[in-house]
């Protein structure tokens, strides 16, 4: 089974082969995204170990958006030995989100 995973805007998109689920997470994207996929894997009568392929939207987008879906992709591809792809079908061996531009981090107040 094939996965695609995009957390680059407010509403999280997952396609797991040719089904599609949309859904907001609002600020409980880390605490609840990887439920949400086991949650349709098992819909469909999979777990992690059916996953043949990974593709992941890797940017531009929210910046707290992609650092979640990215480690997500990230370990799943690593632990389960899964080839892992950026949305222009580019494989890698992890992936680095792509913010489209500097990320905007405070100065350390002390």
């Amino acid at each position: 089974m094939k996965l695609f995973l995009d957390t680059s805007t407010p509403e999280t998109v997952l396609r797991l082969d040719d089904k599609e689920y949309r859904y907001t997470f609002a600020n409980d994207l880390a605490e609840k995204l990887l439920q949400f996929i086991r949650d349709k894997l098992a819909e469909n009568n999979k777990s992690f170990t059916d996953i043949t392929g990974i593709t992941f939207m890797s940017g531009p987008g929210s910046f707290t958006g992609l650092r979640i879906g990215a480690c997500i992709v990230n370990t799943l591809a690593n632990e389960q030995s899964i080839p892992l792809y950026d949305h222009h079908h580019h494989q890698h061996s992890i992936i680095i989100p792509d913010y489209g531009r500097p990320a905007h981090i405070s100065t350390p107040r002390k």
